[in-house]
């Protein structure tokens, strides 16, 4: 339980970042928004670990770094962008499937009965949750949240099979800045000079680089490293429930019978996937397994 709640920091931080970017970040500048939210924080968490890649690492946190944070970052930047918030975090909620077929294709994780269950239930009160209306898609969103997702998710499988090797904040702090500087020159060729930033930029940034980047991806790998990637996976999605609460409580838009249902299943496709409800079930089918017949 002390690691999911560590693993929760981090999409609860990812659901303010849609309506931090949306609102106060410069629009038409995903590289850059990309590379000056991932450096700063990678370099934080440096200065706060000290420790400096060896061996495989150099070109393991280059991997990491692209696949977790330069795509990433500048995908869901573009995403952000160009999708409403209730369709890009209904696209990110199909990840914990994703996340679990990897980990069982790449790391021999088999996905069990009740966290399945929990990603159908989960994703099903998204959907409840945020498709309330008519909304314009954009395709070129679609496909960067998708691509997203997908990149994103074989990244965080592979960072829990290399994770035992190095610390975690260590370790994070390479992919953030190996994933900012591979967007960085593509930012400068692609975007030419940086956006100018007023001062809602500029903390919108601060608030991106340190809480809902060097925090929580700090948490994000901490999970990945103590929790199977299933519970890691469906514990993202309180990502979409925050994006709803925080729209209820700052635009306080009130929260319809549909939404509220959709949160309730959410969470519990959230509790399904945790350890602590696969070992209650076996403990039950244990009991009714061992309890003696009775004839009247």
């Amino acid at each position: 339980m002390r690691w999911t709640l560590v693993t929760a920091i981090a999409p609860v931080a990812w659901g303010t970042n849609y309506f931090v970017t949306h609102e106060y970040l410069p629009t038409d500048h995903p590289l850059y928004g990309a590379a000056i939210r991932a450096l700063p924080a990678g370099v934080l968490l440096l200065a706060l670990r000290r420790q400096a890649p060896h061996g495989t690492w150099w070109w393991k946190s280059l991997v990491l770094g692209t696949l977790n944070v330069g795509s990433f970052f500048t995908l869901i930047y573009l995403a952000a962008q160009l999708l409403p918030t209730s369709i890009a975090s209904t696209i990110m909620a199909s990840s914990p499937a994703v996340l679990m077929l990897l980990a069982w294709a790449v790391n021999a994780e088999r996905p069990y009965r009740l966290p399945l269950v929990g990603v159908g239930i989960g994703f099903a009160g998204v959907c409840l949750m945020l498709l309330t209306g008519n909304v314009t898609l954009n395709a070129l969103g679609v496909l960067a949240s998708v691509t997203a997702m997908v990149t994103s998710s074989f990244g965080y499988v592979l960072a829990k099979r290399w994770s035992s090797e190095v610390d975690v904040l260590a370790s994070t702090s390479w992919q953030l800045i190996a994933g900012g500087l591979v967007v960085l020159p593509l930012a400068v060729v692609r975007e030419g000079a940086p956006p100018e930033l007023d001062a809602g930029a500029i903390l919108g940034f601060a608030y991106v680089t340190v809480v809902a980047t060097a925090v929580a991806f700090a948490a994000w790998f901490a999970g990945l490293r103590h929790l199977p990637a299933a519970t890691v996976g469906l514990v993202g999605l309180l990502n979409p429930v925050t994006g709803v609460l925080l729209g209820t409580v700052i635009a306080e838009e009130p929260l319809t019978l549909q939404q509220i249902c959709g949160l309730v299943l959410v969470l519990l496709g959230i509790v399904l996937g945790q350890p602590i409800a696969a070992t209650a079930a076996t403990h039950i089918r244990s009991r009714a397994t061992r309890a003696p017949w009775r004839s009247s």
